[in-house]
């Protein structure tokens, strides 16, 4: 294999200054155009690539953004690294990807990495149980931003996008209440979400303001994975009043929840009606979908936490000594679907 060709050899076969041959290359108007010209012809047939590494080093970027999300395999991350890479790339700007699998360990690990890696920025929704974010807070020593979307945590001096779930959940509920039912359950998620705690208070909210009961009996949760959502299932199903409607923390849980109601012989929707959040575009394909979700806007968020990455990047020292923070929630709504 030939070595890619550099500076130095095209300057020494035209007999010209190192200095010279780069500013030709970037067609600085103090070289000639017969000069320009040469080093062009010369730089294609040597088939020369700019050292990308020390283009890098002299700018001070690596024009890489590093995202980490909790399992891409989710419809609702991927739709949200859409919105990040499409509005990356319309900044040159490329994404570095990396998968907690909603372990904080490992979310610890991907940030070193990416860290070492010299990203410019981080872009992360966090794991579903993580509770210390010192190693975000760290990567302020190497001017590396955070911003965080969805999954954000409960710390004021953060840059973040999220969706504010309770409007949503307050209309889910108010929905169900129109169509006659008064046992309305929540299959809620990890407690270490702030999501959690917001659809708690949609969902509260919304039973106090039409004068109905609170019974606590009624509120479950789920570690989101399809054995939790099912024991989650098998609370309410137990109980001697039980609901005749559930509202779940997503549609992964309400794929989980309606496949286990169906197996204990209940009409989906009839015996049961289900309501879920995300909206994701699987539950308009379902035989049995839930009668409604709540829209979250994944792509929103990540084309959004991209924005804010590139001010962030642009204007990042003036922002912190002004003690400036992003800090974006958009409204989320009720969706009705139709089977």
């Amino acid at each position: 294999m030939t070595k890619p060709a550099t500076l130095k050899e095209i300057a020494r076969r035209l007999n010209v200054s190192v200095s010279t041959v780069s500013r030709a290359l970037h067609d600085h108007p103090s070289i000639g155009l017969r000069t320009r010209t040469q080093v062009h012809q010369l730089a294609q047939e040597l088939n020369y690539e700019p050292n990308k590494t020390a283009i890098f080093f002299k700018q001070g970027k690596t024009f890489t953004i590093g995202v980490i999300l909790p399992n891409l395999s989710e419809e609702f991350f991927s739709m949200a690294i859409t919105g990040i890479e499409q509005t990356a790339l319309k900044h040159s700007y490329n994404v570095l990807m990396g998968q907690s699998h909603d372990l904080p360990e490992l979310e610890k690990r991907i940030t070193a990495t990416m860290k070492d890696h010299r990203v410019d920025g981080l872009i992360i929704s966090l794991a579903k149980d993580s509770k210390d974010f010192e190693h975000f807070n760290q990567l302020d020593k190497y001017n590396i931003p955070v911003v965080f979307f969805d999954r954000i945590p409960p710390q004021k001096t953060a840059h973040y996008v999220s969706c504010n779930l309770r409007p949503g959940i307050s209309q889910a509920v108010q929905f169900l209440i129109k169509k006659g039912h008064k046992r309305i359950a929540l299959i809620n998620g990890p407690s270490s979400l702030l999501a959690t705690k917001e659809r708690m208070e949609g969902y509260t909210a919304a039973l106090h303001a039409k004068k109905i009961k609170i019974d606590m009996g009624l509120v479950v949760s789920t570690d989101l994975s399809t054995g939790g959502t099912e024991d989650a299932m098998k609370q309410l199903l137990a109980l001697k009043n039980p609901p005749t409607a559930i509202i779940t923390f997503n549609d992964y849980v309400a794929l989980d929840a309606i496949r286990y109601a169906r197996r204990h012989n209940k009409k989906i929707n009839q015996d049961l009606s289900f309501v879920s959040c995300a909206n994701l575009p699987i539950t308009h394909y379902l035989d049995t979908p839930p009668l409604a979700s709540v829209e979250q806007f994944p792509r929103e968020q990540g084309e959004k936490a991209m924005e804010i990455m590139l001010q962030l990047l642009t204007r990042g020292e003036e922002l912190k000594q002004k003690g400036q923070f992003f800090q974006t929630e958009l409204e989320s709504r009720l969706e009705l679907i139709e089977p």
